[in-house]
């Protein structure tokens, strides 16, 4: 297309937070009637860009043209003044008020100074024709479907902005038919010339509705390519970061392989969170788990862990019957679970480092035998030393440490619960090169000393170094298991993009 179709552009995009750069330089362009796919992994930088884009952030570099002019949103109204709207995956709109109301909230149609409610109605019903919405107006939002509060929100956006149209994951609630509406409304609003941003952890809903895709990782441009000139294999591949190659790693026919079974967990799962599955974890074996965003990864680490009750399926560690009703029985059958987002599910960030590395332990002992200050300091100064913890002393608050710091932490403080079974959600995410070749250091020493572990990652060369197997997710469900030779990078790729193949056929 020539540029003069560019209805945005944003050129060497830079955001910077304290301690990392969440945009590197980012370039990005929308068409008008254009559907643009923007995707990568978590922390890759879309909502960021996004909200750069929006005026929910300020940029720290680079420049944004909307129509061939200048523009520096300070504010998401400001935004949507000028021609950007955005719906997000959870409609941002007031369920109490009626469908009417929201739809005009903040420019109600006036009649003497007051709200004419009876013109307000009769234009919501006028508005929502065009999107083939025929409902009652007067009823509260919260009636609807999420579905139908999704089209009332793209109704919404799109007569307040009407050039740019944002839907940050707009389907991640909607079955297949709701989907399906939802994209002919889409298809609609492109024919009449928006230029519409799809951001999607659905590999099949890209190659159905657009046009381009953009790929960010780590906060950088990895590319942007046709659609229909993209293969699906090559957009995993820059998702996940690796031009593939062939790569056989010869150590894994040896890995955990041919060892005992120490736990088995059958027909395990639950229903609309992860599909049952069955899975064996040897002794001193290292399992890993690969998938893109969305797939079930973290849905399979939370159910392993009792953060999630199974509704199916039996587990069992050396034969016995194991308790993970809840992350409470999980500790107390010597499981451990480092979270994906340690900020949020991790850290207690106004505790000291002292405090959160004792808080398992603590937990698994129960609050009537509290441990001792004493006890407190020596495991922390251990594991302070044992990890290279970088900190001026052990009382300092844990939000004040690097990522990869207090990503040792946690890690610190389910080793002093001495674990059988270890859980590591994307490990190494987020933190500088030294801690990342520490913490896979760990995960090989850990595995050496007769430790069974599950570790996700989306970092493909990590999985290979270390896992014996890996299985492989798509769609909240265990759809492939690599084993020896198999595990290689190549080998993971191709495993998920033949198992999204499979669902699109």
């Amino acid at each position: 297309m020539q540029a003069s179709t560019s209805i945005l552009s944003a050129t060497a995009i830079d955001k910077i937070f304290p301690g990392a750069r969440a945009l590197d330089g980012v370039d990005f362009s929308l068409h008008r009637g254009e559907v643009h796919a923007l995707l990568g992994e978590n922390g890759a930088g879309k909502s960021t860009l996004v909200k750069c884009l929006t005026g929910a952030y300020r940029r720290d570099g680079g420049r944004i043209l909307l129509d061939g002019a200048d523009v520096d949103p300070q504010s998401t109204l400001e935004a949507q003044n000028l021609g950007i709207g955005t719906v997000y995956q959870e409609v941002n709109l007031l369920p109490n008020l009626t469908v009417a109301e929201n739809l005009f909230l903040g420019r109600q149609p006036k009649r003497f100074g007051f709200i004419d409610s009876r013109d307000m109605n009769r234009r919501a019903k006028a508005l929502l024709a065009e999107y083939d919405l025929d409902i009652d107006v007067t009823a509260e939002l919260a009636a609807y479907s999420v579905a139908v509060q999704q089209v009332i929100a793209i109704a919404r956006a799109v007569d307040l902005s009407g050039k740019v149209l944002i839907l940050d994951e707009p389907t991640a609630s909607l079955d297949a038919h709701e989907v399906a509406m939802l994209f002919r409304i889409v298809r609609r609003l492109k024919a009449r010339g928006l230029g519409i941003i799809f951001i999607t952890h659905f590999l099949e809903q890209v190659y159905d509705i657009s046009d381009r895709i953009t790929v960010l990782r780590n906060g950088k441009l990895v590319g942007t390519r046709a659609t229909a000139d993209l293969p699906r294999r090559d957009l995993i591949a820059m998702m996940l970061g690796r031009e593939l190659v062939q790569e056989v790693a010869a150590e894994h026919g040896a890995k955990g392989e041919g060892g005992e079974v120490r736990f088995r967990f059958r027909n395990f799962g639950r229903k609309g969170h992860i599909q049952a599955f069955d899975l064996d974890v040897r002794r001193g074996e290292v399992v890993g788990i690969a998938g893109l965003l969305g797939s079930g990864r973290t849905e399979t680490a939370e159910i392993l862990f009792g953060a999630e009750r199974a509704d199916s399926g039996t587990a069992e560690a050396d034969g016995r019957t194991l308790d993970l009703s809840s992350p409470r029985s999980a500790i107390r059958e010597k499981f451990g679970f480092c979270p994906e987002d340690r900020k949020v599910d991790g850290i207690i960030g106004d505790l000291s480092v002292r405090e959160n590395i004792a808080l398992a332990l603590q937990a698994r002992r129960g609050w009537a035998r509290p441990i001792s200050r004493s006890e407190q300091d020596r495991l922390a100064d251990d594991y302070i030393k044992a990890l290279d913890i970088r900190t001026s002393d052990r009382e300092k608050p844990i939000r004040l440490l690097s990522g990869g710091n207090q990503q040792k932490a946690i890690l610190a403080r389910w080793l002093a619960t001495n674990p059988d079974f270890l859980i590591l959600d994307e490990p190494t995410r987020g933190i500088d090169v030294g801690a990342h070749a520490e913490i896979i250091r760990l995960i090989e020493e850990l595995c050496g000393k007769g430790m069974s572990l599950i570790v996700i990652s989306s970092e493909l060369e990590e999985l290979v170094a270390y896992s014996s197997r890996v299985i492989v997710l798509r769609d909240r469900a265990h759809v492939a298991e690599l084993v020896g030779n198999q595990v290689t990078t190549d080998g993971i790729v191709e495993a998920i993009a033949a198992s999204a193949g499979k669902a699109d056929a």
